[in-house]
């Protein structure tokens, strides 16, 4: 098998010809139900311009049950999904999806919501603007791969940014360890020093993660930006891993998993996307590789 390449062709007849159970990870932004049409003519294995949302489910969860095939068993799934209106309705489209799914036999374990900071401004005035979409964590088993250590946050806990009031003033306070109890076991947390059960590396990963929209003049949408992928991959992926992308589109999860130190493999319907990809990809390579000898020298 070939990795750090690009396979044009449907999901479902590429993903049958390859290896079962041949990559650790998957993540992928499907086209969105109704949004945009990506093929120059009207290509009928184009997965989004079903007439309903019902069809459009159908044909997601046939395609990830294909690539369901391709993954380790401790292998998971990453899944951006945005919403979709229609008649004056929001169809809930990634929750759809999600249970979709889960009803098909995936382990359905998180709900992300992705805040955009730049999302595009709407004209509505009738509901709120729109400026997060969903990302899901789905595993093909009960026990699979995820490094929480790999995207680990800041603690807040007596910094600037906490929001527990007259919190900071319990630190360092003998018998001041808030909530008491809870870690009884541990003397040190009842002489005020419950930083320690603190993880040095940072706090597990919450639920909202914010990232800009990701931008590529050559495709003149708004695709997967890599700051969203990236934690996907560290702890989705272990290093020297591959990473599938079924939907691979302008090809930014090959860079971001090439920057970190894994191996990629995409599937793209349209070739004038496979070449886009194609181009970004080795753009980013050549130029990652003159930032590394650089380095070197130094």
């Amino acid at each position: 098998m070939q990795w750090d390449s690009i396979l044009v062709g449907d999901v479902c007849e590429v993903a049958a010809g390859l290896p079962e159970q041949c990559v650790q990870c998957v993540v992928t932004s499907p086209p969105y139900f109704g949004h945009r049409k990506y093929s120059d003519g009207d290509d009928p294995r184009e997965i989004g311009r079903e007439a309903t949302v019902e069809a459009y489910l159908e044909r997601l969860v046939e395609a990830l049950r294909a690539v369901r095939r391709l993954l380790r068993d401790d292998g998971v799934l990453w899944l951006n999904l945005g919403d979709t209106y229609r008649r004056k309705q929001l169809l809930g489209v990634p929750w759809r999806a999600a249970l979709a799914l889960q009803n098909d036999g995936w382990k359905l374990r998180s709900d992300i919501i992705w805040h955009k900071p730049n999302a595009m401004p709407s004209a509505v005035k009738n509901r709120p603007t729109v400026d997060h979409e969903y990302l899901f964590l789905l595993a093909r088993s009960d026990r699979y791969y995820y490094d929480a250590d790999a995207i680990r946050e800041p603690h807040v806990t007596f910094s600037e940014q906490s929001k527990m009031k007259g919190g900071r003033r319990h630190f360092g306070v003998r018998g001041g360890t808030p909530e008491e109890g809870k870690f009884g076991q541990n003397h040190n947390l009842h002489d005020a020093r419950w930083d320690q059960a603190f993880h040095p590396e940072g706090r597990n990963k919450r639920t909202v993660w914010s990232a800009a929209l990701g931008k590529c003049r050559e495709a003149h949408f708004a695709v997967f930006p890599e700051p969203l992928i990236a934690p996907c991959i560290a702890a989705g992926c272990p290093p020297g891993g591959v990473v599938l992308d079924p939907f691979f589109g302008a090809g930014t999860v090959g860079i971001a998993a090439r920057r970190q130190g894994r191996h990629y493999l995409g599937i793209e319907l349209m070739p004038h996307y496979a070449e886009l990809s194609r181009k970004r990809i080795d753009q980013f390579e050549q130029e990652f590789e003159a930032t590394t000898d650089e380095n070197a020298e130094e």
